[in-house]
């Protein structure tokens, strides 16, 4: 069906309003982060659209940081935390039917920067916009490895978004 609709991604985000959207703000070390998740209803799934900039060129101990960055759905309904996890109460993946990593609904394709900006575009048939309003999405530190279980190895969690209905 996707075949027969050329530029169906296209039209929907220049002719639909998104179903829901995340705004990203960093962690207290990468306060520059920030952007925005729209999540589009597409057929029986979901076209995820992220704008992303500020995102750290080095880690936290001065190391260049690879400029691939781990990127998911996450279970939690707020961005908050302590001082060691400033995001812990996003939880875990978002995985509902209850899958080995990295077949969790909310397993995403890393982000790639350049120079601090990222912006990607994804269709996945894993979950509707309905299904992930009140969780959260969050950028990680590093590329998820795509097998490391449970969560793909993909180190802290430096921003976070609220996916919220859209106005």
């Amino acid at each position: 069906m996707l075949r027969q609709n050329k530029n169906v991604f296209a039209k929907a985000i220049i002719n639909d309003q998104p179903c829901a959207k995340a705004t990203i703000k960093g962690r207290p070390k990468n306060p520059r982060l920030h952007g925005a998740v729209y999540f589009y209803k597409i057929y029986d799934g979901t076209l995820v659209v992220a704008e992303i900039y500020g995102i750290p060129q080095r880690d936290d101990n001065g190391k260049p940081s690879p400029g691939f960055y781990g990127f998911h759905i996450h279970e939690g309904a707020n961005c908050t935390g302590d001082e060691s996890d400033p995001f812990k109460n996003a939880g875990g993946h978002y995985n509902p039917t209850k899958q080995e990593h990295p077949l969790h609904s909310g397993d995403l394709p890393v982000l790639l920067s350049n120079k601090g900006y990222s912006y990607m575009m994804v269709y996945t048939d894993r979950f509707s916009p309905s299904q992930i309003i009140g969780r959260t999405v969050i950028v990680h530190m590093m590329a998820d490895d795509f097998h490391s279980q449970p969560a793909g190895d993909s180190g802290m969690k430096i921003g976070c978004g609220q996916i919220k209905k859209y106005k």
